[in-house]
C-alpha cells in the first residue's frame, strides 16, 4: 500500500472515530445548525396541537385560513428583515416604511388621480429609496444599523402622520389594483387571499436567491465574517447597500398586502409590525449574529406569531399573554441559537 493511500485511510478512520465519539447532544447541535428551521417547526406543531386541544374551534379550516391570512403582512415584512439580520444588522424602521408607502400608494391614487398600477409602482420606488437611505447611512457614514433604523423609524413615522394629515383612505376610496391582494380564494372551507399566494411566491423566490445565487452567498458571507468576506474580494458595502434597498422594496410589497388585508390605508396600521417582524425572524431560527438562517424558518416564525395570537384569543385570554408568550419564545430562540452556534467550534 502506498504512503498516500495509508495517509488517506488513516485520515478516514480518524474522522469516523471522531464522529463515533460525538454525543447525542452534539449530533443534535449539528443537525439544528444545518437545518435552523427545524426547531421552530417543532414549536409550531406543538402550538397547534396545544391550542387545538384547548378549544376545538381552533383547528377548523375557517380559523386556520384566518391565521394564514393574518400571517401575510408580517410574513412578507419579515422577508426583508431576514435579509438584513443575515448580514448581522437589524431594521427597526421596517413597519414605519411599510405604513408610509401604503399611504403614498393610496393617497396618490385617491387624491391625485394617479391610476392604480403607477401608484403601486411609486410606492415600491419610495420603499426602495427608504431602504437606500438606511443603507447609505450605514455603509457610507459607518453608523450602526440599530441607531440608523431607530432614527429613520421616527422619521418615517412622522412623515406618515404629516402626509396623511390624520386621514384614513377607506375601502370605497381605494382603487381596485391596490385592493387586489385582499381578494379571497376559497379552497373548501379554507379561505386564502391573493396576498397569501404572493407572500408564498416571495418566499420561494428569496429561498432560491439566497441558496443558489452569488448574491445570496455574499449575503451569508458578509453576515458570517465581514473581514473575511472583504479579504476574499467581496465588496461588503455594496452587498449591504443592496440588501437594504431590496428590503425596502419588500416592505413596499408588504404595504400593498396590508392595504388588501384591511381594505384601507391608515397611518395607525402596523403598530406592532417592527417587533413582530423581528420576532418572526428570530423565532424562525435566523441568528442575530448573522450568517445563519433560512427564509423558510422566517415563514414558520411568522406562523407561530399568528398561531399564538389566535390561540390565546380563542382561549379567551388577555392579549397581554401574547406578549408574554412571544417574549419567552424570543429568549428561548436566542438561547438556542447560542447553543447551536457551538456546533461550529
Amino acid at each position: 500500500m502506498s504512503q498516500a493511500t495509508t495517509t488517506s485511510t488513516t485520515g478516514y478512520d480518524a474522522a469516523e472515530e471522531f464522529l463515533g465519539r460525538t454525543s447525542p447532544t452534539q449530533r443534535l447541535q449539528t443537525v439544528l445548525h444545518r437545518y435552523p428551521w427545524l426547531s421552530p417547526l417543532v414549536v409550531l406543531l406543538l402550538a397547534v396541537i396545544v391550542f387545538g386541544a384547548i378549544n376545538s374551534n381552533f383547528a377548523t379550516p375557517a380559523n386556520l385560513g384566518t391565521i394564514t391570512q393574518q400571517t401575510a403582512v408580517i410574513g412578507t415584512l419579515a422577508i426583508g428583515q431576514t435579509l438584513i439580520i443575515l448580514t448581522a444588522g437589524i431594521d427597526l424602521s421596517c413597519g414605519a416604511i411599510m405604513v408610509f408607502t401604503s399611504m403614498v400608494m393610496a393617497k396618490t391614487a385617491f387624491e391625485n388621480g394617479v391610476p392604480g398600477l403607477p401608484a403601486l409602482l411609486l410606492g415600491i420606488v419610495v420603499g426602495g429609496l427608504a431602504g437606500l437611505l438606511n443603507g447609505l447611512l450605514i455603509t457610507r457614514i459607518g453608523l450602526p444599523p440599530f441607531i440608523v433604523t431607530l432614527g429613520t423609524f421616527g422619521i418615517f413615522t412622522s412623515l406618515t402622520l404629516l402626509y396623511a394629515t390624520g386621514r384614513t383612505v377607506r375601502n370605497r376610496e381605494l382603487v381596485a389594483e391596490l385592493k387586489w391582494l385582499g381578494q379571497p380564494i376559497d379552497v373548501g372551507g379554507f379561505r386564502l387571499t391573493t396576498g397569501v399566494l404572493v407572500m408564498l411566491a416571495l418566499y420561494a423566490l428569496f429561498a432560491y436567491v439566497l441558496r443558489y445565487t452569488a448574491w445570496g452567498s455574499h449575503v451569508y458571507a458578509v453576515g458570517d465574517d465581514r473581514d473575511a468576506a472583504r479579504l476574499v474580494g467581496i465588496r461588503v458595502n455594496r452587498v449591504l447597500l443592496s440588501v437594504y434597498v431590496v428590503a425596502g422594496v419588500v416592505y413596499a410589497l408588504a404595504a400593498w398586502t396590508l392595504i388588501g388585508r384591511v381594505n384601507a390605508a391608515s397611518p395607525n396600521s402596523g403598530i406592532d409590525a417592527n417587533l413582530d417582524s423581528i420576532t418572526a425572524v428570530v423565532i424562525g431560527g435566523t441568528s442575530l449574529f448573522g450568517g445563519r438562517g433560512r427564509v423558510l424558518g422566517t415563514l414558520i416564525g411568522a406562523l407561530i406569531v399568528s398561531v399564538v395570537d389566535s390561540g390565546l384569543s380563542i382561549a379567551g385570554l388577555d392579549q397581554a399573554y401574547k406578549r408574554l408568550a412571544i417574549g419567552v419564545l424570543v429568549i428561548l430562540a436566542v438561547t438556542a441559537d447560542q447553543w447551536i452556534r457551538r456546533a461550529r467550534a
